[in-house]
């Protein structure tokens, strides 16, 4: 009798770590597959990013720096691997692409044009599904950590190799306090 209530308890045991063990894989490539939705909408938005620039330097071919701005922090969004290296570099091409525009606005006839105003079009259309995006990734991942970090999952997750994924958080330039001038 006390043999079969063994085997009965190392059965659970070995149906709970099972389960556990296939749903944290589950989760575990819900967060890849988020990640994977920012990297598409950051590798769109980069290639939106080149058409701009050649619009803006028709009409303003003396803002060499600017231009050359946006190319580095492009590249750099596109040599970027892990979630903290993304943010970074996505901040400091947001940082560049709002000096592009401001440099747009002072050409009315680039403004007026259609081609240049459905770029723009483009361009916010795909900040709004990156925005979605990251809220998608950290919403998996905050899911993801729980169950790894909740008891009894806390005591099987580690040795079974499941560690906490990386949120995509703003830096802290980011989260400065905003002043408008006038």
């Amino acid at each position: 009798m006390i043999g079969w209530i063994i085997l009965g308890v190392i059965v659970l045991a070995v149906i709970f770590i099972w389960g556990l063990y296939n749903s944290l894989v589950g989760l575990r490539m819900r967060v890849r597959e988020a990640f994977s939705g920012i990297d598409v909408q950051l590798k769109r938005r980069a290639d939106l990013i080149p058409n701009i620039v050649e619009s803006v330097k028709g009409y303003a071919a003396h803002e060499k720096g600017v231009f050359e701005n946006v190319a580095n922090a492009r590249s750099a969004l596109m040599k970027a691997t892990g979630p903290a290296e993304k943010a970074v570099a996505d901040n400091q091409l947001t940082g560049t692409l709002k000096t592009l525009f401001a440099v747009a606005e002072n050409y009315p006839q680039l403004q007026a044009s259609t081609n240049f105003q459905q770029l723009q079009k483009e361009l916010s259309d795909t900040e709004n599904k990156i925005a979605y995006s990251r809220q998608f990734y950290n919403s998996n991942v905050t899911e993801f950590n729980t169950k790894i970090m909740v008891f009894p999952n806390v005591v099987i997750a580690g040795p079974l190799g499941f560690k906490a994924e990386e949120f995509f958080g703003a830096t802290e330039e980011d989260r400065a306090k905003v002043q408008v001038k006038f």
